[in-house]
């Protein structure tokens, strides 16, 4: 009985115990609920002050030139560090191959290393797809030879003809042929595809016409098929965007022109001749329709945005031109 009874008062005391335990941490936790409720509150509202469209979403469409690309797709890595929700596709179909998408309503943005040309203006009109047209940068194309390579060191833009030149094929095939001081070694070359506004931009510069070229070369849209072509034949010879070449100093060597060496000074002052402009085409719908393009534009034409331009290789477009891109975008929005 005396068990009993201690076990009984044993019970009655552990039971009191506990409601006492269980009361108190019921307070404790009411307590760190409140706080992490005002942390959070605290810290989307900083979120929100620092960017207001962190809620950003959409997907943006961007095609084109293989040279513009590498400009783009940086922006398009850091715009969506900063918008997650947001999904940016970049392609690289060539100039021409974006205009075909562009034109088509397939994309949002197409860039191109030329302007876009009458027949896809008209493209662009009976689809009735409005553009901004902007230029983002400057870029020359680079003239490339293998590192092993101890006579292609400068060519005249009368000897790059003879070699490039549409009336060459099959008839310029050795070296020797172009200037009689060169080994009667094969000619191999690589360039890009007649999609490729670099291939319009380098035909119409070395040969008159945009597109008059020889046919018997490698080409690719793809300039890494390019340099590993180049690289891969002591007596190759290819061409590409500067910047390219800038990433393979460690595979190529690079020919000046008319005694120029392509570089930022040399492609910003317009002394090496084969200087380009670099564009991206911005469809006015987008940009009026789709937050998350006109964001991206915006982003694309900000002093951070374009800070890439430098930063992949490639030369600025004026302060001054730079002010009238932004403000076409502001009146494309009015």
């Amino acid at each position: 009985m005396n068990i009993f009874n201690s076990s009984s008062t044993l019970l009655k005391e552990l039971i009191v115990i506990n409601v006492l335990t269980l009361f108190a941490l019921t307070v404790v936790a009411c307590g760190s609920d409140s706080e992490e409720e005002n942390v959070s509150e605290v810290g989307s509202a900083s979120s929100s002050s620092s960017n207001s469209i962190s809620n950003l979403s959409g997907d943006i469409a961007i095609d084109g030139s293989s040279t513009v690309y590498p400009i783009t797709e940086a922006v398009a890595e850091e715009f969506q560090i900063a918008h997650k929700n947001t999904r940016v596709t970049v392609g690289i179909s060539g100039t021409g191959g974006g205009f075909k998408k562009f034109c088509a309503g397939e994309t949002d943005i197409s860039g191109a290393s030329r302007p876009i040309r009458d027949k896809e203006v008209k493209m662009c009109a009976d689809a009735e797809i409005e553009y901004i047209e902007i230029r983002v940068g400057l870029d020359g194309l680079a003239v490339v030879k293998n590192r092993n390579n101890n006579y292609l060191n400068d060519l005249t833009m009368e000897q790059l003809s003879k070699v490039w030149g549409p009336a060459s094929e099959d008839l310029v095939m050795k070296w020797n042929q172009v200037d009689l001081s060169f080994p009667a070694e094969d000619i191999d070359l690589y360039g890009p595809g007649t999609d490729s506004g670099t291939f319009d931009f380098f035909t119409e510069e070395v040969n008159g016409e945009a597109g008059a070229s020889r046919g018997d070369y490698t080409p690719s849209e793809d300039d890494n098929v390019l340099v590993t072509g180049v690289a891969g034949n002591e007596h190759s010879l290819g061409y590409f965007g500067f910047a390219y070449y800038s990433e393979n100093t460690d595979k190529l060597a690079v020919v000046t022109v008319n005694g120029v060496t392509p570089s930022d000074k040399t492609v910003g002052d317009g002394s090496y001749l084969l200087s380009r402009p670099l564009f991206i085409y911005v469809s006015k719908k987008s940009i009026t329709e789709k937050e998350q393009v006109r964001e991206f534009v915006n982003y694309y034409l900000s002093d951070e945005g374009i800070a890439m331009v430098a930063e992949v290789g490639y030369s600025n477009v004026s302060a001054d031109e730079l002010k009238a891109s932004r403000k076409a975008v502001d009146e494309a929005l009015q």
